[in-house]
């Protein structure tokens, strides 16, 4: 049997690689004792690279082509050995096989909100998912840095990693863009342009190109979209006080269908009694006129008195909405003001 082994060994004229499995990154071509003849024919295909390694030392790369090996097509490895006169002696080395193929649609995607620092909102908490695609670039540092002495290594076993760097790299890039969240929003193009280009140099350093990444969804976490779908909704209506509080009064009125006044201060408890948008426009003009909801109640020819109850329940909703940024810290302390000496 030691003969037969033996007599094979000298017949290994031609190395190649022919990939039966879409998955595989890199493959060691198998061979007895690693000896590799002087003389033999490493054949590379239009979609590999081969490595050649010497005791451990990456020699040499191939492209490409069919390479007849020597010490004349390996001359490092001719001033490692000193092999000037043993041009027929096998070479104890290694040929390592790298597929250069793209691997399309490797999914990404954030399994948690992930926290963005916007140069509008201050911080935005997103959802993100889409693909991306790479091929192998640099077979050499591929080797170096991942893939090693393994007789394969497969595209599986490097997307956890992969998939850390886009998510990583979507903060930095963001964050470094200075482009606000509503312009990345509205133009996933661009958004996937930022990501892209943060997580070029690490793919790099692992001996990869990142030929491609999509942004095919972007979104906020629910609690997060309602206070922008408020805000768009003061937008359209503009910085008038009378008009938002219109406006908030008929986005209350589904509720308002369904049962949903609960009492949630002296304008709640109007609501919940059926006032609607005719409420919204009163309270909007009395408190333009700096008059306290309460008064709405009240024939005008009588004035009455105001419960303090009444006024912090007022107080807190115009806290509510300087939180939100509707009313600035001058507009809310005068309002504040104001109330409080109607108790008096």
């Amino acid at each position: 049997m030691a003969l037969i082994d033996f007599l094979k060994k000298q017949f290994i004229d031609v190395i190649e690689w022919v990939e039966d499995s879409d998955d595989v990154l890199a493959w060691r071509f198998p061979m007895a004792d690693r000896e590799i003849q002087t003389g033999a024919q490493l054949t590379v295909r239009e979609s590999q690279f081969a490595v050649f390694v010497n005791e451990g030392v990456v020699v040499d790369a191939f492209g490409p082509g069919r390479h007849r090996l020597s010490t004349q097509t390996l001359p490092l490895l001719t001033n490692l050995m000193n092999w000037d006169k043993l041009f027929e002696s096998p070479f104890k080395s290694d040929v390592y096989f790298f597929s250069a193929r793209q691997r399309l649609d490797q999914r990404w995607g954030t399994s948690q909100p992930v926290t963005l620092r916007d140069k509008e909102f201050g911080a935005v908490r997103v959802r993100a998912h889409g693909n991306y695609s790479f091929q192998i670039a640099d077979p050499k540092v591929f080797h170096t840095q991942i893939s090693g002495t393994r007789d394969r290594y497969t595209v599986g076993e490097l997307d956890g990693q992969l998939l850390g760097i886009v998510m990583q790299q979507m903060a930095t890039g963001v964050a470094e863009s200075g482009i606000a969240f509503l312009d990345l929003a509205a133009n996933q193009s661009v958004f996937a342009a930022v990501v892209t280009k943060a997580a070029e140099p690490a793919f790099a350093a692992l001996g990869l190109k990142l030929t491609g990444l999509t942004v095919q969804s972007l979104s906020l976490p629910d609690e997060l979209q309602k206070v922008l779908d408020q805000r768009i909704g003061m937008g359209m209506v503009g910085p008038d006080m009378a008009k938002f509080l219109q406006y908030q009064t008929g986005q209350s009125i589904p509720d308002l269908a369904k049962g949903g006044g609960s009492g949630g201060g002296v304008a709640g408890d109007a609501a919940g009694l059926g006032a609607g948008l005719a409420l919204g426009q009163v309270l909007a003009q009395n408190l333009a006129a700096g008059l306290h909801p309460a008064a709405v109640a009240a024939p005008a020819a009588a004035p009455t008195a105001v419960s303090a109850d009444e006024v912090v329940a007022t107080i807190e909703k115009l806290h509510g909405l300087k939180t939100k940024g509707i009313l600035s810290d001058a507009e809310f302390d005068a309002k504040k003001a104001e109330l409080l000496k109607k108790l008096v």
